[in-house]
């Protein structure tokens, strides 16, 4: 399992890296393992201010769908493009050119509130 250090991660098993006050987000290399191959990102919230916690989406694999929960508040910005096209990156490079979302953060300490990747690994061992 990789759990990039310059991350901070959800117990939902979501990552973020901010810039400034722009996060990126997506699942960690842990959940999509956990999820199988996946086969479907839906996101229907762009634009839209969501709170922390507040679902933001749906990822579909295989054998099962799962929400994805936004790790701290802010507006949905973009859907990343590849992934109509290519939805197997969330497996092949989660934190690359898998990533999910990019938001707006309304708070960028909330970031830093979330676990590092020593922090998460301990939860998925």
């Amino acid at each position: 399992m990789n759990f990039p250090d310059n991350l901070r991660y959800t117990k939902d098993h979501e990552w973020v890296s901010l810039n400034g006050n722009v996060a990126t987000v997506g699942i960690t290399d842990f959940a999509q393992s956990e999820l199988g191959d996946i086969v479907f990102v839906e996101v229907e919230t762009v634009g839209k201010a969501l709170g922390h916690g507040e679902i933001f989406g749906t990822v579909e694999a295989v054998k099962t769908v799962s929400d994805l929960f936004l790790p701290v508040a802010g507006t949905i910005t973009e859907l990343n493009p590849a992934l109509a096209g290519s939805p197997e990156l969330v497996n092949t490079d989660p934190y690359g050119e898998g990533w999910m979302i990019k938001m707006t953060v309304s708070n960028p300490a909330e970031v830093e509130a979330l676990m590092d990747a020593a922090g998460y690994k301990a939860i998925v061992g």
